[in-house]
Formats: structure tokens, C-alpha cells, sequence
């Protein structure tokens, strides 16, 4: 059940919202690659094409909105030296049927001289016609930052100071004080960082308290986590991915030449025959499993045998034009009275050979999961997701299946924290099941001894809680061996359970 807070005023929720968009998206105005003098008020220099995922947090509820951010180019526009940055902002679930359901586009060209917007273009995506507004300080300068710029003037100040904002049209101080630092790890990593607290009417009028920014130290200045607290609970805002997307090099300018006399043309020469693809070629020596590895598993329930399963690294092969790696998990066996899952059911991802992130996850079932059957398809540019046909679903670049995590947990640092004072040492990655994009956070324990098949093998067990509470009910565990390899050892989810055939 969601909590009561329908009496929350439309107006302030977005507007809420719109500051944490604030928060995360500032940091491109600074992020784009400055003019060759080095000038402008941030007085460093970052690269275009910089992208930033980000989960948010509602109390104990995770992965309530999306939050994605690049910069996408910087030039002129009205004879002024301008970054663009675009970002996007969709709630979920409980904020969205609480809340309010916030689905929007937002580009800025802001000033590089200034940091003032320049324009502004807002598209909202929640009704059934797309709105789109744009606001144009070309003719006459900004009088103050708007949401999006004002942290890129806190930056500039160094985290601190008091600065003036106009957003909708209502002018406001802000006043940023730094506080301690702090280091904080996340899905993206460990960082040093300096806390901001910033305060101001405009935050009392959202019902916004305890507002704290904390910011990477290095020149990168990375908005790392921000957090805040309303009448109705607490959020949390945390980096979840970052990329650099190399920017397109543009080509030079010709120098005009004079015309020179025709002369005869030379006889072409052959151009030399491009290498052609060579499927089924070795994986990287740094990923833990190779190519047409096979791990067969029995499947059993309270005792009860059900069938076998197996697991497959099948082939390496151009999909869609990309090198590709298959992966497949498929029912090999079904023992009588099993209802579950049918024969050659099976999971399927076609994955980066290096990266094992997905081009296409495929679920097919004739047991009693027959109605998540499903074909989805992944962009690597932009993270999003086509599931069901038409159906377009945002996440976070690098988001993975279900079975390229399988995989591609075997080659993450799964170390337990060594540090008593902080005996926890998660990690976070995205994953989309079902329907959405998750944030799954697996917990590694200790090394352990555990029976499979009457034979003692060592094994690491990685508890995974998925974000998903119908799953997370369930208690998914995962016990990798400790050998080289890191092979699943077992699978536990329930009252099923899988086990390696041969450890």
C-alpha cells in the first residue's frame, strides 16, 4: 500500500521534482568543453558527451524516478558561445500514483561567458500530446539562474555563497553553506567529496528541508548524492552510472586553392578488401567463462526434483550488424507433475563480448510463466528499451538482463567489507526485468563450505535484493565458487532451487 500523500499540491511535486532535476543536470552547464581560452565562470574544463544516470530513493521505496543527463555539443547561438545540455526525468510507480506521474525533456544552451541560460525548451511526455515550451533570453539577458544553472554557479563559487534565481517567473535567494566531507560510495563508485547545504525561500515554499549537495573533489566536481527531506518522507538522489560518449570530430574547413590545369587521371588503384568478420572468435582473457562453456544445473522444490537446466556461452556472431556473444539458459529436462516450466523454455541475451551488457534479452515459456514471454531489445547510445513491440522504456546505460548479470556478476569484485566499521560492501547494478529497469544490489558474504550432490565445495554466497518487493520476498541468493572461473555453484529463490551438476 502507498503511504497518504495525495494531499501534496500538484504544483509544489513537480516543482520538487524539478529541483532535484536541478541538482543533476547543473553540473553539464559546466561540463561542456569551454572556449579555447579556458574562460568562463567555472574555470575548468570538462568534455561534451559526459552522461550521468542517476536512481532516486523515496524512504524505503528504490528506484522511484529515472534521472539521465549529457551534454550533448557546444557552439554559438545569437553570436554567443553556448553548451547544450539535455536531460530527462520519469517517475515511477509510487511517486507517480502518489505524486504525480513526471515524464519530461529538458534542453538548455546556457552562456558560457555567464552561465545564464540562453534558451530553454521544455517537452512534457505524460499526456497524450506531447507539450513542449520554450523560453528565449536572446533578446534580453537573463536576470537570474534558473534550476538548471544554479549549480553551475555554486560550483563556480566553490560550493559556497548566495546567488539569484528565476524559475517561473518568481525571484529567489539561495544560499549554499559547505559542510563536511564525506566519502561516499555508489554504483558508479567510491568518491571524496564536500557537502553543500543550500537553503532558501524557494525551497520552503516546495517543502523542502535539509537540502545537501555533496560534489566529487577533483576538477570534475561530479554531483554524487544529493539528499532532502519533505513533510512526507525523505529522498535520496545517488549516481548510478557514468560515460563519455566521444563526440563526433568535426571535419576542417578546406582552403580554397586555384584551379590547376586538368591533367589525364591516374588509373585507379584496387582499394584493399576489408577483413572480413571471423565468428566464434576467444573471449577476453579477463572475463571469468569462455566461449561454449556448457554448466548444467538440477532443479528441485522442498526435495522434489523438477528437471535440469542449462546454461550455455553458444556463439560469438554479428547480430544487427555488432559483434555479439550469446548466452542461453535453457530447460533441458522436465521431471512429471512439474507445472512450472515446460521443455526448452529458456532464457536468451545477445551481449557486448567485452562488456557482456545486452543487445536483445528474449524470455520464452510454456509452463506456468507463459505470460511473461517477452522479446526486448537494447540501445547502447542511450540506454533505452523496447519491450512488447512499441512499447519504449527508459534506463540507465549499461542496464543489464537477467542472464548477462549471471554472467557478468562472475567477473565483478565481489569483496567483503574488511573495514568493521562499515561491514557492508554492496554493489549496485541496473537491471531490467519484466517490465522496468531495477536497481539490484548484491551483497557479498564470506566464503563458506556447502554441500552439492554429497560433495563439499567452497563457495561465496551473494544475497541479491532486486528493488522488485515480489521478488525480494522470495530471497534470491546466489553462491559462487571460489576457484578461478566463479562459476554459480547454486541458485536460490524460494523454496527452488538450482544446483550445479558437476562443481
Amino acid at each position: 500500500m502507498f503511504p497518504n500523500l495525495s494531499n501534496h499540491r500538484p504544483r509544489s511535486i513537480i516543482l520538487l521534482f524539478a529541483a532535484v532535476t536541478a541538482v543533476i543536470l547543473v553540473p553539464y552547464l559546466s561540463m561542456g568543453q569551454m572556449v579555447s581560452s579556458g574562460s568562463g565562470p567555472a574555470g575548468t574544463r570538462f568534455n561534451v558527451g559526459e552522461r550521468l544516470s542517476y536512481s532516486v530513493s523515496y524512504e524505503k521505496f528504490q528506484n522511484v524516478a529515472h534521472l539521465e543527463t549529457q551534454v550533448v555539443s557546444t557552439g554559438t547561438l545569437g553570436g554567443k558561445r553556448v553548451f547544450e545540455i539535455s536531460g530527462r526525468l520519469k517517475t515511477f510507480e509510487i511517486v507517480s500514483a502518489a505524486f504525480s506521474l513526471i515524464d519530461e525533456n529538458r534542453t538548455v544552451f546556457a552562456s558560457a561567458e555567464t552561465g545564464l541560460p540562453v534558451t530553454i525548451k521544455k517537452t512534457k511526455n505524460s499526456v497524450v500530446v506531447p507539450v513542449e515550451t520554450v523560453e528565449s533570453f536572446l533578446a534580453t539577458p537573463a536576470s537570474g539562474y534558473d534550476l538548471l544553472s544554479l549549480l553551475y554557479a555554486i560550483r563556480a563559487a566553490g560550493g559556497q555563497g548566495t546567488f539569484n534565481i528565476a524559475e517561473n517567473g518568481e525571484p529567489h535567494s539561495v544560499t549554499v553553506q559547505t559542510a563536511k566531507p564525506e566519502r561516499i560510495k555508489t554504483a558508479a563508485g567510491e568518491f571524496d567529496t564536500v557537502g553543500s547545504v543550500v537553503s532558501g525561500s524557494f525551497f520552503d515554499l516546495l517543502d523542502i528541508k535539509n537540502l545537501t549537495i555533496n560534489l566529487s573533489v577533483g576538477d570534475d566536481h561530479l554531483p554524487v548524492l544529493m539528499r532532502f527531506r519533505t513533510s512526507k518522507g525523505a529522498f535520496r538522489v545517488e549516481l548510478a552510472n557514468v560515460q563519455n560518449i566521444e563526440p563526433p570530430k568535426p571535419e576542417p574547413t578546406p582552403t580554397p586553392q586555384p584551379a590547376a590545369t586538368p591533367r589525364p587521371s591516374a588509373t585507379p588503384r584496387p582499394r584493399p578488401t576489408a577483413t572480413p568478420y571471423v565468428p566464434n572468435q576467444p573471449l577476453l582473457p579477463e572475463l571469468a567463462f569462455g566461449l561454449g562453456e556448457v554448466l548444467e544445473y538440477k532443479l528441485t522444490t522442498m526435495g522434489q526434483s523438477l528437471g535440469t537446466l542449462r546454461f550455455e556461452a553458444k556463439e560469438r556472431t554479428l547480430f544487427q550488424n555488432r559483434d555479439s556473444l550469446l548466452l542461453i539458459a535453457t530447460v533441458t529436462g522436465v521431471d512429471q507433475g512439474n507445472k512450472m516450466v515446460g521443455l526448452g523454455d529458456l532464457l536468451s541475451a545477445r551481449v557486448n563480448p567485452e562488456t557482456l551488457v545486452p543487445f536483445q534479452a528474449e524470455l520464452k515459456s510454456t509452463g506456468s510463466l507463459k505470460a511473461f514471454n517477452q522479446t526486448a531489445n537494447f540501445d547502447p547510445r542511450s540506454g533505452a528499451i523496447q519491450s512488447g513491440g512499441t512499447n519504449i522504456i527508459d534506463a540507465p546505460v549499461g542496464t543489464h538482463s537477467l542472464l548477462s548479470l549471471i554472467y557478468a556478476m562472475r567477473s565483478f569484485n565481489l569483496e567483503p567489507s574488511k573495514n568493521p566499521g562499515s561491514p557492508v560492501n554492496d554493489t549496485r547494478v541496473a537491471v531490467f526485468w519484466m517490465d522496468r529497469p531495477y536497481i539490484f544490489t548484491l551483497r557479498p558474504g564470506n566464503p563458506e563450505t556447502i554441500t552439492i550432490n554429497g560433495e563439499k565445495v567452497p563457495a561465496q554466497l551473494v544475497a541479491i535484493n532486486t528493488g522488485n518487493p515480489q521478488l525480494d520476498q522470495l530471497t534470491i541468493k546466489v553462491w559462487l565458487s571460489t576457484k578461478p572461473g566463479r562459476r554459480p555453484l547454486r541458485f536460490s529463490l524460494g523454496t527452488y532451487q538450482a544446483d550445479l551438476v558437476s562443481p
